[in-house]
C-alpha cells in the first residue's frame, strides 16, 4: 500500500490560486506525490477536520464515498502554526520541537513513535495530527519499506511536510 502524507494547506485549493504562487514549491511535491499515490489506483482518505477533509478530496478529485478496497491513504496533517511571531498562532517555543519530533517520525515511518504524539500539545500549537487520524493511519498500514521526504519546510510560520511511504 502506498501512503501520502499532506498539509491541510487551504492555499492547495483551487480558489486560492493565485497569479504569483507563494507556495509553489509545496503545491508542486503535492501534486507529484498525489500522483505517485494514484497509480496502482484509487484511494482513501484520513483527515481530521472539514477543510482537511475538503482538501484531500479536492486533491483525491473524489467527493464519493470511502473507496472499499484502496490501493493507497492520503492522510492529511501538518505540524505547528507557531513556528515564528508573524505564524498564525504566533511563536511558541515548544514548537520547533514538537515538529522536530512529529517530522522525524513521519520520516522514519515510525508508527509507535506517531501513535504516541502529544495530542493536547498539537491542539495547543495548532498543529494537525489528530488521534483518530492516527490510529486510522497505525491501524491501516505496515511499516514503511521505502520512505520519501518530498517537502520539509515551514513557509508562514506553519510546519508542512509531503512524504511517501511504500507499506508492503
Amino acid at each position: 500500500m502506498r501512503v501520502v502524507v499532506v498539509p491541510g494547506a487551504l492555499a492547495l485549493l483551487p480558489e486560492y490560486a493565485s497569479i504569483d504562487d507563494p507556495i509553489a514549491d509545496l503545491r508542486a511535491a503535492v501534486g507529484a506525490a498525489v500522483a505517485w499515490l494514484l497509480e496502482e489506483g484509487p484511494a482513501a482518505l484520513a483527515a481530521a477536520t472539514p477543510a482537511a477533509e475538503r482538501i484531500g478530496r479536492v486533491l483525491l478529485a473524489t467527493d464519493v464515498e470511502p473507496v472499499a478496497a484502496p490501493a493507497g491513504l492520503l492522510v492529511v496533517v501538518n505540524g505547528s502554526a507557531m513556528r515564528t511571531e508573524k505564524a498564525p498562532g504566533h511563536f511558541d517555543e515548544r514548537a520547533a520541537g514538537f515538529d522536530a519530533a512529529l517530522g522525524k517520525a513521519l520520516a522514519a515511518g515510525d508508527l509507535p513513535a506517531l501513535a504516541d504524539v502529544d495530542l493536547d500539545l498539537a491542539d495547543e500549537l495548532w498543529a494537525l495530527p489528530d488521534a483518530d487520524v492516527l490510529r486510522h493511519l497505525a491501524s491501516r498500514v505496515s511499516p514503511p519499506t521505502w520512505v520519501q521526504v518530498d517537502y520539509d519546510d515551514a513557509p508562514y510560520g506553519v510546519q508542512y511536510w509531503v512524504v511517501r511511504w511504500q507499506c508492503s
